[in-house]
């Protein structure tokens, strides 16, 4: 087994990657990692989706409506921890600025407001590691792991603003998973066109047969303002009677429909 992850190492992603048995192989992006998984150079992908805080990671939700081709077979959800990287010797008092991932910062933004020292946006949280490895004047915002391979300290630890920060990530394959009896399915559709009550009807064969829904959310379709793609995880696995039931109910009032993949929900092992 091959995974790819956004990398580099060090990284969020490569610490759930690591959660399955086999090879890692980092990629630059995330249109790296799934292009990989259609080319078949790697047997899954993981990429961020959702962070608590932060929000939804547009690229992924974007690729995955589009390409047929790719499915969710897992979903990984990883608590966040992140901390003060400084070079070994140094103290806060030595340090003029800090770099990390734009997410890293927007996470620890009171942390830093409260530190006063201006901070530098990076392409990952061990590219920030790394940039800053023998610049005592320079500090990182990023990873325990990232710290031991730069051989850095960690000069202040969980300085993330929620203690509850997670992210969820998704390993993505050419099919979804089997049947388990704890799972998750995940689909996107758009509606045919803007009327009242429209998302309202779609969303009440859900209800009625008590299927419960775990997240929605819409993006933009790229058509045209005011027009949306919508995003819908749900209980179920899609070979569940019930699920193919509400599937077959809406397919005849959306525009267009993908299911993204049925899988286990994580932490009902």
């Amino acid at each position: 087994m091959i995974t790819g992850f956004l990398g580099p190492a060090g990284t969020f992603t490569e610490e759930a990657a690591s959660q399955i048995s086999g090879e890692l192989r980092s990629f630059n992006s995330i249109v790296e990692v799934l292009e990989a998984v259609k080319a078949r150079e790697v047997d899954l992908g993981v990429v961020p989706v959702e962070n608590s805080v932060e929000g939804s990671v547009g690229v992924t939700l974007d690729i995955m409506a589009q390409e047929d081709s790719l499915k969710i077979m897992r979903e990984i959800i990883l608590p966040i921890r992140q901390h003060l990287l400084l070079n070994p010797g140094a103290g806060l008092a030595d340090v003029k600025e800090i770099y990390s991932h734009y997410q890293a910062l927007a996470q620890c933004r009171h942390y830093l407001e409260k530190l006063g020292i201006p901070s530098r946006a990076t392409v990952s949280t061990t590219a920030a590691a790394k940039a800053v490895k023998g610049k005592p004047e320079m500090a990182a915002i990023g990873t325990s792991r990232a710290a031991r391979i730069y051989g850095l300290v960690i000069g202040d630890q969980d300085i993330q603003d929620y203690p509850n920060n997670t992210t969820r990530f998704l390993a993505i394959g050419d099919h979804d998973h089997v049947y388990t009896g704890k799972d998750k399915t995940s689909i996107v559709f758009s509606l045919p066109e803007d009327h009242p009550g429209g998302l309202y009807d779609l969303l009440g064969d859900f209800a009625a047969l008590k299927i419960n829904l775990t997240k929605i959310e819409s993006r933009p379709s790229k058509e045209g303002l005011g027009s949306y793609i919508f995003f819908l995880d749900f209980e179920g696995h899609r070979e569940e009677d019930a699920i193919r039931n509400v599937l077959n109910n809406i397919r005849s009032k959306v525009g267009y429909v993908k299911i993204l993949g049925s899988y286990p929900r994580e932490g009902d092992d």
